[in-house]
């Protein structure tokens, strides 16, 4: 370009990624699959309400596939893994924004079901259950949660199609049981976990952090300061990880603790005392009116 001369419009602007946002199934599929398959896609499940979390998810599944895969988001809150008296009609749905965010990140298409077109028979008489796995730590403060959550996605694994599958580390648990659902019944998907994504100050984000009063929000740090160290003390051995967690728990003001586990992730039973190797140290808890969970993963000597 010859000095003084300005580049035009067209070239000062770059090329906006749009993601084609659909409702339906039969639209979703003629988004998704325009012409043939390529030869990755990827697909991403939240209930919106997206945040840096489900960025990071989006970015790893474009990343996976390349720029010649498909990445798909799903934005659906699934009334079937909300119990009674849970926050099924409080749950934010912020679908302009949610869109704007998976775009950003580099999805091709959201898919933003309503329920009648989830569960177009009205509410499923047969469902998915998560076995001994679903029963545990998370599963017995919300019972049926996990059946829920299984039933949902292996709808949506069918509708998508996807050669992977990506959710955060932050539900340790809720991975644990979708990785075993897809092995224990042969789904043709490879379920890809990414590592939890955290506040500056340690915070594991999260859609219900924004029922937090900023009072309540630095009462909330006590969680992951608990899994932090838990996890400094990690090569001492179980009994010191569960000591260290707790101690730092105990000096805690406003927060209504429901467990601390350090978990064996094959099957998310409570580790033995001379376990060694990945373990989930987990924490889930109140603070004021707002049920927050956490883990980390560590490795135990």
């Amino acid at each position: 370009m010859a000095r003084g001369k300005q580049p035009s419009k067209a070239q000062r602007t770059p090329k906006v990624h749009r993601a084609i946002v659909t409702n339906t199934v039969d639209d979703f599929e003629a988004a998704f699959w325009p012409d043939e398959r390529p030869v990755d896609n990827a697909v991403v499940m939240t209930m919106g309400a997206l945040h840096e979390g489900h960025a990071a998810l989006v970015r790893a599944a474009r990343k996976q596939v390349g720029p010649e895969g498909r990445v798909a988001v799903t934005v659906f809150v699934n009334p079937l893994q909300f119990g009674a008296g849970e926050d099924l009609d409080r749950y934010p749905r912020t679908l302009d924004a949610d869109v704007k965010l998976a775009e950003e990140n580099g999805a091709d298409v959201v898919f933003a079901p309503s329920v009648d077109e989830v569960y177009p028979n009205g509410e499923p008489q047969v469902r998915l259950a998560a076995g001994p796995m679903g029963e545990r730590f998370e599963g017995a403060t919300r019972p049926g949660h996990f059946d829920g959550v299984l039933t949902v996605v292996a709808k949506l694994l069918h509708i998508t199609d996807p050669d992977y599958a990506f959710f955060g580390e932050k539900d340790a648990q809720q991975l644990a049981i979708i990785q075993r659902m897809v092995a224990d019944l042969d789904f043709d998907v490879e379920i890809v976990g990414v590592p939890t994504v955290r506040e500056e100050d340690g915070l594991a984000r999260s859609s219900r952090n924004r029922y937090l009063s900023e009072e309540e929000r630095t009462r909330a740090l006590a969680l992951s300061k608990a899994l932090f160290a838990g996890r400094d003390v990690a090569a001492q051995g179980p009994k010191a990880v569960r000591e260290a967690a707790a101690a730092a728990l105990d000096t805690a003001e406003g927060v209504d603790l429901d467990y601390l586990a350090l978990i064996d992730p094959h099957d998310f039973t409570e580790a033995a005392d001379d376990f060694q190797g990945e373990a989930v140290l987990a924490v889930a808890a109140k603070v004021g009116s707002t049920r927050l969970i956490d883990n980390v993963r560590i490795i135990v000597r």
